[in-house]
């Protein structure tokens, strides 16, 4: 049996299978830590900085230790590559028996019993969704899977995505006429049989905190749990504990009902009827609220004219329905559920308007073309710390940015670490990159106040010599989507003005898989992007080598959530800005620094424009974060670093 430091030696399993394989002296004390959680059934937060391997690190002991382990990822694009690269790199190097399962939401997974209904129905809102949908048909017979990732020929963001998958809400569950060919409940069965289950964040909270079917007897078979990316699950955990209304589900429970009817009460046209006016129940809600996108709170909302009847519209309009759906109900299972289905969100509404919970902070959020009225719980230390003394396990909680310096209280107290009756064990790893000769810092001189109305003109004005300097590549990013506009269209003058064919993207313009795929086959691009881009982003080599951000990402204080958050500490004796604000700005801000340095041969220069990380108090907490690079706030000596860099391969723009 390979133990631990036999795997990472020079002459081990891993160094044997991998080229170029070297254990750095932070992956295998990570790897050591992990493997003594796995043993006592501890509670491990670790920050591991980047470079250190921390994937290897928990994966390496984790198979060693045997039993059934949950690793839970950030995104479904970090699931993928784990499963299908890194897992099995090192089972194989290893050589240990281990069932891997891949598990997704189940929107994820083509839906046979929906693709047929809604491809006999024929509704589409255009002639390329219906191609589209015919695409998703063919898919599906020919599949193992069903895994929607695999159709690369319909676009991810197709609508006839909706058409072809299902939700927690419409799925049939066993009483689907399909369940025998459920791609779902094959990759479930899959899951319940593997000694290794690969999830996302979203599905861990959706199927085992709300003890989703099926997929709830996952976490108690388990023997240990490790998150990836685990700064994210403060976000996550308020999203999948809270509850919401919106738009689109009523819309989605509209449609639903339309084609369920059409296939199994085709005589009731009042049924058809009813849900054409929920549809426009629905749509008159979003109405409601203008034109712009938007984040209120339930008091703001509330106060806006047309509001109180738009809502009264879509009360009165659910009622009538259920009453449709009651007489209709028994003639299919689709209609019996459609009818659960609006009762539970009838339920929601009127917890929305009336809360059960003084601890749920009521708000809603306004999309371009839906609304969504949201019950999110004021913290969610206390269901999560239930959790985690359900059963005895090993719980890993790993990220490249979890610590504010080496002090871990923030997190752990947003995740009821600290109150554990075992408390976890906290330990921090730096990168093993040379960010002193690798990275320069540059916080530029003479900056305005970021509240100042010319602000994003400084940024730009701050951001085009360097961006001359480097030759292009570069990412601008931006802590709000109106600076985002401004600094790009004045990023575009600059340039066209001095005559620089430099390729220029803006966040929007396409999805984040197909700009990161033209940033990079470029080679000599600047993108202009918002916090989306901020982290899970990963261009190594020369087609990165500058990094421009507008502001520290302080939250916006009249967000209806933080406002609420802020005044129950302040309530409570707290300082919510050195408490909760501070805290959150700087993880937020480790990440948009960690875009830069990727690989051991990177080089490149991370300039932050906000004036405060050097003139407040509070910004050297930020300044002392950031990883070691050398400083300046000479813009002469940043233009000469960055022209110092070796030119990059520049690719035909017109390729991409």
């Amino acid at each position: 049996m390979t133990d631990l430091a036999h795997a990472f030696s020079p002459d081990g399993p891993l160094a044997r299978a991998i080229n170029g394989f070297r254990a750095r002296p932070q992956q295998v004390e990570m790897a050591e830590r992990i493997e003594a959680a796995l043993k006592d059934y501890g509670v491990l937060v670790a920050e591991a900085g980047t470079g250190t391997g921390k994937t290897f690190a928990y994966l390496v002991p984790a198979l060693l230790a045997g039993g059934k382990v949950i690793v839970s990822t950030g995104t479904k694009t970090l699931q993928d590559q784990l499963f299908k690269r890194d897992l099995p790199t090192v089972r194989d190097a290893l050589k240990v028996p281990v069932r891997m399962a891949l598990l997704k939401g189940r929107a994820n997974y083509v839906c046979p019993y929906h693709l047929e209904r809604n491809a006999k129905d024929g509704r589409f809102q255009s002639a390329q969704d219906a191609a589209d949908l015919r695409k998703i048909v063919r898919f599906a017979k020919i599949t193992n899977s069903g895994d929607r990732a695999e159709c690369t020929d319909v676009r991810e963001d197709s609508p006839a995505w909706i058409a072809a998958t299902s939700t927690r809400d419409n799925c049939l569950g066993q009483e689907c006429p399909n369940v025998k060919d459920c791609f779902v409940m094959a990759a479930r069965r899959e899951a319940m049989d593997a000694d290794v289950v690969v999830v996302n964040h979203h599905l861990f909270f959706a199927d085992v905190m709300l003890r989703d079917v099926g997929m709830g007897e996952l976490l108690p078979a388990c023997n240990a749990v490790i998150f990836d990316e685990a700064h994210q699950l403060p976000e996550t955990a308020s999203l999948f504990f809270g509850e919401s209304v919106s738009t689109a589900q009523l819309l989605e429970l509209a449609r639903d009902t339309r084609s369920e009817t059409v296939a199994a009460a085709p005589d009731c046209r009042e049924l058809i009827d009813a849900a054409r006016t929920l549809e426009k129940a629905a749509r008159d809600l979003r109405l409601a609220f203008g034109a712009e996108s938007a984040r209120m709170a339930y008091s703001q909302a509330v106060a806006r004219h047309g509001f109180a009847d738009a809502i009264e519209g879509v009360e009165s309009a659910l009622a009538t329905f259920e009453g449709m759906l009651e007489a209709q109900a028994e003639r299919s299972e689709g209609l019996g559920n459609c009818l659960r289905r609006t009762e539970e969100m009838r339920a929601r509404l009127a917890r929305w308007q009336a809360p059960e919970d003084a601890e749920m902070i009521r708000w809603v959020e306004v999309f371009t073309q839906a609304v969504s009225l949201n019950a999110t719980p004021l913290h969610v230390a206390g269901v999560f710390k239930r959790q985690l003394e359900g059963q005895l396990r090993a719980w890993i909680f790993t990220s490249a940015t979890l610590a504010v310096g080496n002090d871990f209280s923030h997190y752990c107290n947003e995740m009821g670490l600290s109150w554990l009756e075992k408390p976890p064990v906290t330990a921090v790893w730096g990168s093993p990159f040379d960010y002193a000769e690798q990275a320069m810092l540059y916080a530029p001189s003479g900056m305005p106040d970021p509240n100042h109305p010319d602000y994003a003109d400084a940024v730009a004005a701050t951001a085009l010599p360097l961006i001359r300097a480097a030759r292009g590549r570069a990412f601008v990013l931006c802590t709000s989507l109106r600076a985002m506009r401004r600094v790009h269209a004045l990023i575009g003058e600059g340039l066209a003005a001095g005559d620089e064919a430099l390729p220029l993207l803006l966040q929007g313009e396409g999805s984040r898989t197909e700009l990161l795929a033209r940033f990079r086959m470029l080679g000599n691009a600047v993108l202009v992007a918002s916090q989306s881009f901020w982290e899970g982003v990963d261009v190594p080599g020369d087609a990165l080598s500058l990094v421009v951000i507008d502001r520290l990402p302080f939250a916006p204080p009249d967000d209806p959530v933080l406002a609420a958050r802020i005044e129950s500490l302040r309530k409570a004796g707290h300082n919510p800005f050195m408490r909760y604000q501070l805290p959150r700005a700087v993880i937020s801000m480790k990440q948009g620094a960690g875009r830069l340095i990727r690989s051991e041969t990177d080089r490149g220069l991370l300039c932050v424009c906000d004036p405060r990380m050097v003139g407040k108090p509070y910004g050297k907490m930020v300044w002392r974060s950031l990883p070691p690079m050398g400083r300046t706030r000479d813009e002469a000596e940043a233009v000469a670093w960055l022209e110092s860099l070796s030119p990059p391969v520049v690719r035909d723009a017109s390729a991409a």
